[in-house]
């Protein structure tokens, strides 16, 4: 969905969590923290033989938890609430999960790009398969993805560990999904004439109709993916969530696999036979693949511990719950207004134009799926523990630490990737059904909105940040003013550009709203929390667009020299080629000049070298 869908000190992802709360002798005053930035652990024992230490005029010498065998007071942490796992290992493992679930996903999007090519088809298959995002998002996706996990964190604190509180939402939601459910696909007609152009065939509505009722039972699976992932990342679990999509993945490029060898093709005649063998395939396919991404989520949170039960009632917090849904479906809602004339205008130029767009913002997202989303999920629980607690100044560090990660992390791969845009295109999505010129233009659509990159991951950090503050009608209000600015823009693309180009100009628009989202953001965090360390941010800014510039010249330079060996294979020469000499010159330049946000991956890096 284009509009959406996350922090510590340089050295240690650890210390904003090691760092203890010391209670003063005197009527229990709280100590000021120490500020992450200032204080650099200088080695891990050091920071956790840190003593959680509490005093009272009462207490005497020699009262409490007894001496370790290193000396020291151990600290001492609430039974029900198990130390948080190292934020740089839990969203680097993330990371990989998420990387492979790109990869696998963007993978049977070649393939159905290979078998359909960028037609009538594809752009009819797309649409379908993006409502039951869509649905899913306006009754609970959105509410899911950002409101429920600090719930579920906020409401361990009762007696029971939130399990009365858990099962009651997962009660309520697989209801709201369940009826959800029916009635868009029983008004499935009316879903897709928002999405088609007035002068669309009648065969192509008919297809889309068809692909609609066979993928829109996906939004109740959906549902409890988002629902049962939410619970197992509030209890710190985030593998089995961010790996179910691979499976997920897999089930769909089997589906394509069968589909390319199965005889015949899908004929999109007026009026459109659903029972063709191919369309039922693709249909039915793609949706098992997310009835299994839900269903094996439910064998790990067996294993936590926790039992269904039926629970109906609202009670105090779930009225909590309701008025930030509300306000967040607003959001979704407004943002949705913006993708439904995005799609009208792309549907109003030449044919694939959809097909186009939903491919370029695919890989346009994948790097920030990778480090973005495992930065976000791995943070949530996080962050909404430090927001529950008030600690504002330990808020504003998960803030300003994770922009600066984004920052040295995504701008240099968007910069190299606006150079290399048009080779990832026709290396990837030239052949099979496909045409070379197609394939280009996908590849200068991703080129030419890549600047986006960066401003996305922020307004999706800035997002998380307002919600965990349990602030839901901070981001609608910003979405408001972003579907604004977006919405004459994409009206001037068919009146300024040609019908082959109008596809560039959505997503230049797209990547233009997200600007404006994140500077929209930042001053407004800045009015709710006071000082976010904006000057540092700006400086590692500054540092990585200069490193990101030298990389550019580099890839360029490099793309002169590449002889011509046929349009696809010169192609994938400069995607190698200027893709490694780019980042490699943009990452050794931040090397160089000891960029310390740039120090949890070559650590990483480092470490597995060492290990091979």
């Amino acid at each position: 969905m284009p509009f959406g869908a996350p922090p510590l000190p340089p050295n240690d992802p650890e210390a904003t969590m090691l760092i203890p709360r010391i209670s003063g002798v005197q009527g229990g005053n709280r100590w000021p923290v120490a500020d992450p930035d200032v204080l650099r652990p200088y080695d891990a024992l050091a920071t956790r033989m840190m003593p959680r230490i509490s005093t009272s005029p009462s207490t005497s010498f020699g009262e409490g938890p007894g001496l370790d065998a290193t000396g020291f007071i151990p600290p001492v942490e609430a039974p029900d609430k198990p130390a948080a796992p190292s934020l740089a290992k839990s969203s680097s493992r993330i990371a990989i999960a998420s990387l492979i679930s790109r990869i696998t996903g963007f993978f049977w999007k070649i393939m159905l790009v290979w078998a359909v090519g960028t037609t009538i088809i594809n752009d009819s298959f797309n649409i379908a398969n993006t409502l039951p995002n869509i649905v899913f998002e306006l009754l609970l996706g959105g509410v899911l993805s950002s409101v429920v996990v600090p719930l579920l964190v906020r409401s361990q604190d009762d007696k029971d560990g939130g399990t009365a509180y858990t099962q009651r939402m997962l009660t309520v939601g697989f209801v709201l999904l369940l009826i959800g459910t029916v009635i868009a696909v029983a008004a499935a007609p009316l879903l897709t004439s928002l999405y088609l152009d007035d002068d669309a065939t009648q065969g192509a509505t008919d297809l889309t109709n068809a692909f609609a009722r066979l993928l829109l039972p996906e939004i109740l699976f959906y549902g409890l993916f988002a629902l049962l992932s939410a619970i197992l990342n509030a209890k710190q679990i985030f593998g089995p969530p961010a790996w179910a999509p691979v499976v997920n993945n897999l089930v769909v490029i089997f589906t394509l696999a069968v589909y390319l060898v199965l005889p015949g093709e899908i004929v999109a005649d007026d009026p459109v036979d659903v029972s063709q063998p191919k369309l039922l395939l693709l249909g039915i396919g793609v949706t098992m693949g997310i009835v299994i991404q839900a269903i094996i989520l439910v064998p790990p949170l067996l294993r936590t511990g926790f039992r269904f039960k039926w629970r109906w009632g609202i009670d105090k917090r779930m009225k909590e719950f309701g008025g930030l849904a509300l306000w967040i479906l607003g959001y979704v809602g407004v943002s949705q207004i913006g993708f439904t004339i995005n799609t009208r205008v792309l549907t109003s130029g030449d044919p694939g134009g959809v097909t186009i767009y939903s491919n370029a913002w695919l890989l346009f997202q994948l790097p920030y799926g990778v480090i973005g989303v495992s930065l976000l999920t791995a943070i949530m629980p996080r962050l909404s523990r430090n927001a529950a607690d008030g600690d504002t100044r330990k808020v504003v560090a998960d803030l300003s630490y994770a922009s600066r990660i984004s920052t040295v992390m995504l701008v240099p791969i968007a910069a190299v990737m606006s150079v290399i845009g048009s080779s990832i295109g026709v290396a990837l999505f030239s052949g099979g059904a496909n045409s070379s010129a197609d394939a280009s233009r996908l590849g200068e659509a991703l080129a030419i909105s890549a600047f986006g990159l960066l401003p996305y991951a922020l307004v999706m950090l800035q997002l998380r940040v307002f919600y965990a503050m349990k602030d839901a009608r901070t981001p609608t209000l910003i979405m408001v003013v972003m579907t604004l600015v977006k919405i004459p823009l994409l009206y001037l693309c068919p009146v300024l550009l040609s019908d082959q180009n109008i596809v560039l100009g959505a997503m230049m628009v797209n990547s233009l709203t997200f600007v404006v989202g994140a500077i929209m953001g930042q001053v407004w965090l800045w009015v709710s929390l006071g000082n976010l360390r904006s000057k540092r941010v700006l400086g590692v800014i500054l540092f990585t667009v200069v490193a990101s510039a030298l990389g550019v010249v580099a890839a360029v330079l490099v793309g002169f020299v590449v002889p011509d060996f046929g349009e696809r294979l010169t192609a994938w020469i400069k995607l190698v080629v200027q893709g490694i000499v780019g980042l490699g010159v943009s990452f050794g330049v931040l090397a160089l000049l000891r960029v310390d946000e740039l120090s949890p991956a070559t650590k990483r890096i480092t470490r597995l070298i060492k290990r091979g």
